[in-house]
C-alpha cells in the first residue's frame, strides 16, 4: 500500500516558515522572461515563435476558403443541436459527414458564440496550430533543453503542410494538438510514475479518435512500448497502469459511437461513408483498413491514393507532390534518431532521454510507414500528424550531435553532424530545384541553403580541427539556417496565397493532382467541392450566432457529378418554391448538398454520401418524406458523374414534374405518391 510522505518540516534556513510562494507580479514575469535556471534568450524566443506560428497560421484570412463539407457541416450544428451532436452535414440530420465530429464540435462552438464566419472557424485551428508549437516546445525542453526546444517548435512552425492545413478547416490541425496532449501526458507519466497522467493520455487519444479515427491511433504501438520500457515501477504496476490507461482510452474513444449506433436509425441520421449505417463500419472500413490496404467495405477506399500523394512505396513522401510538404528534414531526422539511441545506448532502462527519443522516433517511423505504403485514400495533408516526431528529432538530435561533435571521438562522432547537414542541405536544394522558376522566393531559398550548408560544414570542420567552439557555434546557426530556408520559403508561400479548401498544398505547382497542378481539385468522380461557392468567407454575424447566415455565393455551385448545373438562380427559385419543406432539394453527393448548404442557408439532402454511393436514400424513404412534405424538389441527372441511385432516379422523372427551367430537377409533391 502506497502512503503519502508527511510535508517537509520548517528549516532553520527558511526561519521556521515554509518558503511563500511566488508572488503575481513574480510569476508573471517569469511567465514572460523564464524560469531562473534558463538561458535569457529562451523564453522570447518561444515568443517570437509563437507570434510567427500565429502570423503565418493566421495571415490574410480573407483567402481563407475552408473545406465546404466540413464548413457546410459547422453551419448546420449552429442551427441544430442535433445536427451539431451527429455531426450531420445537413441541419435536418438527414447524413452524417464521414468523419466523427469532435473538430465540427470545437468550431461549431467558437461560431455559435462568435457568429459564422471565417475567423469564426478558424479561430480554433489556429489555436490548435500554435498549442502544438507550444506543446512540441516544452516536452522537448524538459529533457534536452532550449536549444533543442527552440530548433524543434520552430521546425514544426515551418513545416509547410502544416502551415497550409492550419489555415483550412480540414480536423487535422486539432488530431495534431490532441496527440501532442497525449504524448505530453505520457512522458508525465513515464517520468513519475503516477496513474493519473497515463489516464489523461489514454483520454487524449481517445478524443483524438474522435477527431479522426483510426488515424489518432497510429501512435499508440510507441505510446505503449515506452511506458512498458522506461517508468520506474516494477513491471506489475507497469502493466497494471497500462490497463487502466487502456480503459481510459476505450471509454473516450468509444463513447460517442456505442451512444450513436445505440441511436435507433429511424431516429438519426444516416453515417456517412459506412455501409450499414453504423459508426462501427465507418472505423474499421473507411476511416480504418479502408486507408491502408486500398479496399474495404466501405465505397470511399478504392486505392485512389495515387491520384493525390503519389503511387505508394516507400519513396512517397520524397516523390514531386509530397517531397516539399513534409520531406525537408526526414535525413537529418533519420539520422538523429540513430545517433542519439547511440549515443544513449548503455543509459538505465529509466533513461528520461532515451526514452524521449523513443516516442519521437517511434512517431516519426510509424507515421512514416503509414503514409508512405497506405494503399487507400491518401491526402498530401494528412502527413502533418508526422510533422512533430519529424520537428522533435531535429531538435533533440541537433543538440545531441552537435555535443558528440565537440566532445566525442573525431574519428567515431567527427563525421555525423556534418555528413547529416550536407546531405539535408543538398535535399533542400535538390527540392527547389525542383520548382526552380516558380518565383524569386524559392530561387533565393535555393541559394541560402546551398550557401549556408556549404557554410555550416566547412565551419563544423575547421572549428573542430582548429579548436575554435566560436566558429562551430556560428556553423552550427548556418546549419539551421540551411536546413529551414526551404520550409520557411514553401510555408512563406502557403500564407501568402489561397490555397484549395479540400486539398490544401504549400508551395509552388509540382505538376501532380496532390501539389498544386490541378489547384488540388479532386478528379471526376472523387468527390470533392467543385462550385465556385467557398465555405466560411463572410465576416460572421453578432447577435443569435446560431441564426447567422452563411455567405452567399454568386454563379454557379457546380454539378457535384450530377451533370445538372446547380446555379444561384436555381437555389433563388428552391428558396421561392420551398413551400415550408424541411429540405430544399435531395442531390446526388455531399459536396453539392454542401454548396448549397452555403449558398442557401437552407438543409439540403445529400442522397449519396462523400461518392455519391451510399445507400441513405432509399425509395421507401423518399416517398415518405414527399408525403409528408418534408422533401418537394430532387436533382435526378446522370450526365458526367455519380448518378442517382436508378430506381430513385427511374420513379422520380415517372411521377415527378420536370422543371423545365432547370435540366435534371423534379418536383414532387404528396399526390405523386402512389
Amino acid at each position: 500500500m502506497t502512503t503519502l510522505a508527511p510535508p517537509p518540516a520548517p528549516t532553520a534556513q527558511d526561519g521556521g516558515h515554509r518558503a511563500a510562494p511566488p508572488a503575481a507580479g513574480s510569476r508573471l514575469r517569469r511567465l514572460f522572461t523564464g524560469a531562473p535556471e534558463d538561458p535569457r534568450w529562451a523564453r522570447p524566443a518561444l515568443w517570437a515563435i509563437l507570434v510567427l506560428a500565429t502570423a503565418l497560421y493566421a495571415w490574410n484570412l480573407s483567402s481563407v476558403t475552408g473545406n465546404t463539407f466540413y464548413d457546410a457541416a459547422v453551419y448546420s450544428g449552429t442551427r441544430s443541436w442535433k445536427a451539431f451532436f451527429f455531426g450531420a452535414l445537413d441541419s435536418g440530420s438527414f447524413i452524417t459527414v464521414d468523419k466523427p465530429p469532435f473538430a465540427l464540435w470545437v468550431m461549431g462552438l467558437s461560431a455559435r458564440a462568435f457568429g459564422y464566419g471565417t475567423w469564426q472557424l478558424m479561430l480554433p485551428m489556429v489555436a490548435a496550430g500554435t498549442g502544438s508549437v507550444a506543446l512540441l516546445y516544452r516536452v522537448v525542453k524538459r529533457d534536452f533543453g532550449a536549444v533543442a526546444a527552440t530548433i524543434a517548435g520552430l521546425a514544426l512552425t515551418l513545416t509547410p503542410i502544416t502551415v497550409a492545413i492550419t489555415r483550412d478547416t480540414n480536423p487535422d490541425p486539432v488530431l495534431v494538438f490532441l496527440m501532442l496532449l497525449g504524448a505530453a501526458a505520457l512522458m508525465k507519466a513515464v517520468r513519475t510514475g503516477r496513474l493519473m497522467p497515463l489516464v489523461w493520455s489514454g483520454v487524449a487519444i481517445g478524443f483524438a479518435f474522435n477527431t479522426k479515427m483510426m488515424q489518432a491511433y497510429v501512435v499508440l504501438p510507441v505510446f505503449f512500448l515506452v511506458y512498458l520500457w522506461a517508468t520506474r515501477l516494477g513491471l506489475g504496476r507497469r502493466i497494471r497502469n497500462l490497463a487502466v490507461g487502456t480503459v481510459a482510452l476505450v471509454v473516450s474513444s468509444a463513447w460517442w459511437m456505442v451512444v450513436v449506433d445505440l441511436v435507433p436509425a429511424s431516429s438519426r441520421p444516416y453515417i456517412g461513408g459506412s455501409t450499414d449505417n453504423t459508426v462501427w463500419d465507418l472505423v474499421i472500413g473507411y476511416n480504418g483498413f479502408g486507408r491502408i490496404f486500398g479496399a474495404s467495405s466501405s465505397v470511399g477506399s478504392q486505392g485512389n491514393g495515387a491520384s493525390f500523394g503519389g503511387e505508394a512505396g516507400l519513396y512517397r513522401l520524397f516523390n514531386s507532390i509530397m517531397g516539399g510538404q513534409i520531406s525537408w528534414l526526414i535525413p537529418f531526422a533519420l539520422v538523429a534518431l540513430i545517433g542519439g539511441l547511440v549515443l544513449r545506448g548503455r543509459a538505465p532502462r529509466t533513461d528520461p532521454k532515451r526514452a524521449a527519443l523513443l516516442l519521437w522516433g517511434g512517431w516519426f517511423v510509424l507515421h512514416y510507414l503509414t503514409f508512405a505504403l497506405a494503399e487507400g485514400t491518401f491526402h498530401p495533408y494528412y502527413v502533418t500528424a508526422m510533422a512533430p516526431g519529424v520537428a522533435a528529432l531535429a531538435g533533440i538530435g541537433g543538440v545531441m550531435l552537435y555535443r558528440a561533435f565537440r566532445e566525442g571521438s573525431f574519428a567515431r562522432w567527427g563525421w555525423v553532424l556534418p555528413g547529416a547537414i550536407a546531405v539535408s542541405a543538398v535535399w533542400a536544394v535538390v527540392l527547389l530545384q525542383r520548382v526552380s522558376g516558380s518565383g524569386t522566393l524559392y530561387t533565393v531559398a535555393e541559394v541560402v541553403a546551398g550557401v549556408a550548408g556549404a557554410v555550416a560544414v566547412t565551419g563544423l570542420l575547421l572549428g573542430r580541427f582548429t579548436g575554435r567552439q566560436r566558429l562551430t557555434g556560428i556553423a552550427a546557426l548556418a546549419a539551421v539556417v540551411a536546413l529551414l530556408a526551404g520550409p520557411a520559403a514553401y510555408s512563406a508561400s502557403a500564407a501568402s496565397s489561397s490555397t484549395n479548401g479540400t486539398n490544401p498544398t504549400a508551395g509552388p505547382s509540382t505538376g501532380g493532382m496532390g501539389g498544386g497542378g490541378m489547384g488540388g481539385q479532386r478528379p471526376s468522380g472523387s468527390g470533392g467541392p467543385s462550385g465556385g461557392t467557398s465555405g466560411a468567407t463572410g465576416s460572421g454575424t453578432s447577435g443569435a450566432p446560431s441564426q447567422g447566415q452563411p455567405p452567399t455565393g454568386t454563379g454557379s455551385t457546380g454539378t457535384g457529378g450530377t451533370g445538372t448545373q446547380v446555379s444561384s438562380a436555381m437555389v433563388s427559385y428552391l428558396k421561392k418554391n420551398q413551400d415550408g419543406a424541411t429540405w430544399l432539394v435531395a442531390v446526388a453527393t455531399d459536396q453539392t448538398a454542401s454548396s448549397l448548404i452555403l449558398e442557401s442557408g437552407q438543409p439540403v439532402i445529400s442522397m449519396g454520401g462523400w461518392s455519391g454511393s451510399d445507400d441513405a436514400m432509399t425509395l421507401a424513404k423518399l416517398k415518405s418524406l414527399v408525403k409528408s412534405g418534408k422533401l418537394h424538389y430532387i436533382v435526378v441527372s446522370s450526365e458526367g458523374g455519380q448518378s442517382t441511385n436508378s430506381e430513385i432516379s427511374t420513379w422520380v422523372k415517372k411521377n415527378g414534374t420536370a422543371v423545365s427551367a432547370y435540366s435534371g430537377l423534379y418536383r414532387l409533391d404528396a399526390s405523386d405518391v402512389g
